[in-house]
């Protein structure tokens, strides 16, 4: 079973993924259409800034964001979004089975690097939960759904961490921590997980006043 575990599901899982993740850019494209603007685009001239100039600059742009009214939950969700991607991929040990399953494998991080990155996307998950079940405002809309889709976010790296301290059988904990991971690549595209990969596509090609470019495109 192991066996199984370690090879065709996990083939299987990423298979999944990588078709879940084409059904929705196909889905994206089909489901908005190019935007028209009404005005040409206006010819702005460079202007050179102070530095003091430039800092009062970026901070005004802060005003009415996410960074201005609560700038610890914006560290926090951008740390963790950051290594919930980047841990993985650079992960020594993942890295080597790449290598004995496909012949290719990252750039690897040193494994007491990742050990202390994964304490801090769990810290960060804590964060995130704590907020959850003690601020009345964040309750009032949260749902059993956003519990799932945390804890299949953090439960990879939960049972990695166990793993590599090697606490309670290796064998179960290693085997719980592959299903887990699998269970988190297939949810990846078809749960709210997806926004990690699809924020910058959004962001770009979607005009709104989150966007970081003009966007050509509209629902």
């Amino acid at each position: 079973m192991l066996a199984f575990i370690r090879g065709q599901l996990i083939s299987i899982a990423f298979v999944v993924f990588v078709l879940g993740l084409i059904f929705h850019f196909i889905q994206f494209f089909r489901l908005t259409r190019k935007k028209e603007w009404a005005y040409p685009p206006l010819e702005i001239k460079s202007q050179k800034k102070t530095p003091g100039q430039w800092v009062t600059s970026c901070l005004a742009s802060l005003n009415g964001t996410l960074w201005k009214t609560y700038p610890v939950v914006t560290v926090m969700t951008s740390v963790f979004h950051v290594f919930l991607i980047g841990v993985p991929l650079f992960l020594l040990g993942h890295n080597m089975l790449l290598s004995q399953s496909w012949g290719l494998s990252f750039w690897s991080l040193r494994e007491s690097v990742t050990d202390v990155l994964t304490v801090v996307v769990i810290v960060c998950a804590a964060f995130f939960l704590g907020r959850r079940l003690f601020l009345a405002r964040v309750r009032a809309i949260t749902t059993a759904y956003d519990y799932l889709v945390l804890l299949i976010a953090v439960a990879p790296f939960l049972t990695g961490y166990f793993a590599y301290h090697q606490w309670f059988d290796y064998r179960t904990v290693m085997t719980i921590h592959i299903l887990s991971g699998v269970v988190m690549l297939i949810t990846i595209p078809f749960t709210k997980l997806g926004h990690m990969l699809f924020f910058f596509l959004y962001r770009f090609l979607i005009g709104t006043e989150y966007s970081f470019a003009r966007g050509a495109r509209a629902w």
